[in-house]
């Protein structure tokens, strides 16, 4: 049997019937691959301007990001803004998810909703309002105020996450727990959370992602010495072509891609 006859699935749906929604997502991923594998040849370059193909290959700009202190002072100050973020956005996220999930309130779907709005309304809406808030209590520029701020954007991501899983969770086994005599705190840590450790670590990592990766909020809250990695990206990249964008830009790609793989490793192994 030719393979275009095959299902598709359990369905009678032939792979010929998916052929034209084959050619779609091979046209949209080959468009998300190939800036990257653009990118990563460019970061390999020995000219002084970004060029593809390179002409001469050299780890010149990787020299470049690791000597210079701005990048280096920017990193530190990605790392530890994504670091506290992770563990503010994780267990505030998680336990707003468990709530409302376990609630059973007809306002429960409102609030969900209203607590996701960070992810619905624009982020340049976000950033200003920030700005400006800020600037009565004193926290632009601040490492302070950057984690609250990604903090906003991670929860909503977190919370959808931890919702997903507790819809795949059956709860009667906590309620069992509590009819036994342990309490909801209890019940939740002994019996729940166990069940649904990968969710929550899958949860952390997108919100250190989702700090880390952030611009436009850090363009208008960080600067001097608490500028993020990504703030100083965009200047360099605005004001002047510097090729060694492009280094970081392939050390962050495979920092994701790694981190990326390996919790789906570790999920894959707890199955």
């Amino acid at each position: 049997m030719d393979w275009w006859k095959k299902p598709a699935s359990d369905t009678q749906v032939t792979h010929g019937d998916r052929l034209w929604l084959y050619i779609v997502a091979t046209i949209v991923m080959l468009l998300l691959v190939i800036p990257t594998l653009i990118v990563m040849p460019m970061s390999f370059s020995d000219s002084q301007y970004l060029e593809f193909p390179p002409s001469n290959w050299s780890l010149r700009w990787y020299a470049e990001y690791v000597d210079s202190s701005k990048w280096m002072r920017a990193t530190v100050t990605s790392l530890q803004v994504g670091t506290l973020t992770m563990l503010l956005a994780t267990p505030l996220g998680t336990l707003a998810a468990y709530a409302l999930f376990v609630s059973g309130h007809r306002a429960a779907k409102a609030v969900f909703v209203f607590l996701i709005t960070p992810m619905i309304v624009p982020v340049i809406l976000i950033a200003i309002g920030t700005f400006y808030a800020y600037g009565r209590v004193g926290l632009n520029n601040t490492i302070t105020g950057l984690v609250l701020a990604h903090t906003a954007l991670a929860t909503p991501l977190v919370m959808i996450v931890i919702t997903a899983a507790l819809r795949t969770y059956d709860l009667n086994q906590e309620r069992v727990a509590r009819s036994l005599g342990s309490t909801r705190l209890k019940a939740f840590f002994i019996i729940t959370l166990p069940q649904i450790k990968f969710s929550v670590m899958t949860a952390a990592l997108l919100s250190f992602l989702t700090s880390f990766d952030e611009v436009i909020i850090a363009i208008f809250i960080s600067g001097g010495s608490n500028a993020t990695l990504t703030k100083h990206m965009f200047s360099a990249l605005r004001d002047y072509i510097d090729p060694t964008i492009a280094a970081i830009s392939t050390i962050l790609i495979l920092v994701s891609t790694v981190l990326l793989l390996t919790t789906q490793f570790i999920g894959s192994r707890q199955k």
